[in-house]
């Protein structure tokens, strides 16, 4: 059985695992990702690597990465919490340092691929993928493999303007994550409460609601109806066949339910449209950009096997 070191990087903390081939977990850690600069973070990874190469017999290393992820060059472009992991190429530093093949995905991505490969949409070829949290994220695949796109933008759904005011002859254009994200919702609470967003958080919305408070059931209402024309609109660009949803909202028992109830709404009014897209939770929470990784990294391996064999 072949052992993996795999690297989930995030904003506030780096997980870790070591993960066979078959996706069983064989230890777990983590550690924070800040404050560090490329070098200390370099010489952690590195030295959790190869305490567990050893002790594991481990042949490859995957990370999970925040930004515009090149799986080809191992480079990172764009920006994210943790700017210090733009510009080093991670193949190369790391495949060097380690003496292990490295591969590195996007974390929605990984996150994505994770349920493909164990998950909700495991028994499924061609999936949208959203993950619902301070902004949108998300990812398209394609006979179960990531879509990238000509930029390295395929599933940026967040992107996705869903409505536009008009005002004073001046356009303002609203993006899916600024309607429909929870961080879309705790501002839009906040501002009809006349308070700081500091103050709330998704949690304290859905407990208000839940006790009575009109603002917060009308904002909720509001937020679903928003979610469900994302994923309208993702049914009739890409007619995939299921859409998963994750992120800490995915946790909520009712969360799909809700966004049905809005679609129907929307089905009923648009009447030429006759197909109600599948919706489902993710399976994996914290552990899907970890067999996300993995399962790209043994996709990427067995594409250079048929590559060099075709060769």
């Amino acid at each position: 059985m072949r052992n993996y070191m795999v690297f989930d990087v995030g904003g506030t903390n780096v997980k870790y695992a070591v993960i066979n081939e078959k996706g069983e977990f064989l230890t777990k850690g983590d550690f924070p990702s800040s404050p560090y600069d490329f070098d200390q973070f370099h010489n952690i990874i590195v030295s959790i690597t190869m305490e567990n190469k050893q002790k594991y017999n481990v042949v490859g290393l995957a990370f999970s990465c925040p930004g515009g992820v090149d799986s080809e060059t191992g480079i990172i472009g764009g920006a994210s919490a943790l700017p210090w992991i733009h510009g080093p190429n991670f193949k190369e530093v790391f495949g060097g340092s380690t003496g292990l093949p490295v591969e590195i995905e996007n974390d929605a991505n990984s996150a994505a691929l994770g349920e493909v490969w164990k998950g909700a949409a495991k028994n499924n070829q061609n999936v949208m993928f959203t993950i619902i949290g301070t902004g949108i994220g998300g990812a398209v695949i394609k006979d179960r493999i990531i879509h990238k796109g000509a930029n390295l933008h395929g599933g940026e759904i967040g992107y996705m303007v869903l409505n536009v005011q008009h005002h004073n002859g001046t356009n303002t254009f609203h993006t899916w994550s600024h309607l429909a994200s929870t961080g879309a919702l705790v501002k839009a609470v906040a501002k009809v409460k006349g308070i700081s967003s500091s103050e709330l958080n998704g949690k304290k919305i859905f407990e208000a609601a839940e006790a009575g408070d009109q603002d917060c059931i009308k904002a909720i209402e509001n937020f679903y109806l928003y979610l469900a024309q994302g994923i309208y609109n993702f049914q009739y660009i890409y007619d995939p066949e299921k859409i998963i949803i994750g992120g800490a909202i995915s946790n909520r028992i009712d969360l799909i339910d809700k966004i049905y109830e809005k679609l129907d709404l929307i089905l009923d009014t648009v009447k030429i449209a006759k197909v109600r897209p599948v919706i489902e939770a993710c399976h994996f929470k914290n552990d899907a950009n970890l067999l996300g990784a993995l399962f790209h990294f043994l996709q990427r391996q067995e594409q250079e096997r048929i590559i060099t064999r075709i060769s």
